[in-house]
């Protein structure tokens, strides 16, 4: 692109509320990660829970995405829901880059994520406690907020630590 505007708006304290929101209330999100064999993307469903700030999600072994972030450890997180009616294109959504942690088992902090887990998610202690299941902390390394049509932020975590009232930027 010559000589335009950039689409990207200066983040201000409504895009860290926004996202902060998409964050807080984020149930599931798709995970994009890279195939550890053909090395093309590849994208799922994940569920999400934010524990201390960060998201986590849960994952089995035999889940080709947790494969793919033992091989290598960066993703992409979009979060966000079209509503019920309309174009699904003018909903908020945030598309987030992570760095994904395995959460050491056992440990004192995966006690803490999985209590915090389990009692957001009940049903998921039929296999929290299996062998092969892991918890992830997904860091955040920046994000891109598409507040609708025409609004585009692009936040650091400083903004998202900012929003989720965790520090000052």
């Amino acid at each position: 692109m010559t000589g335009g505007t950039s689409p990207i708006r200066a983040t201000d304290d409504s895009a860290r509320a926004m996202a902060a929101g998409l964050l807080a209330a984020a149930r599931h999100g798709a995970l994009g990660v890279i195939h550890p064999e053909t090395g093309w993307p590849h994208v799922t469903r994940i569920a999400l829970a934010m524990i201390d700030g960060v998201p986590v999600t849960l994952v089995s072994d035999l889940a080709l995405h947790t494969r793919a972030l033992r091989a290598d450890p960066r993703a992409g997180l979009l979060i966000g829901e079209p509503g019920p009616r309309g174009d699904p294109l003018v909903h908020p959504r945030i598309s987030l880059t992570v760095r994904a942690g395995f959460v050491p088992r056992p440990s004192a902090a995966d006690e803490a994520i999985r209590a915090a887990w389990l009692a957001g998610r009940p049903k998921s202690t039929v296999y929290a406690g299996l062998a092969d299941f892991h918890f992830l902390r997904l860091e955040i390394l920046g994000a891109a907020l598409n507040a609708g049509f025409g609004r585009a932020y692009i936040l650091t975590p400083s903004d998202l630590s900012v929003a989720r009232g965790e520090g000052h930027g």
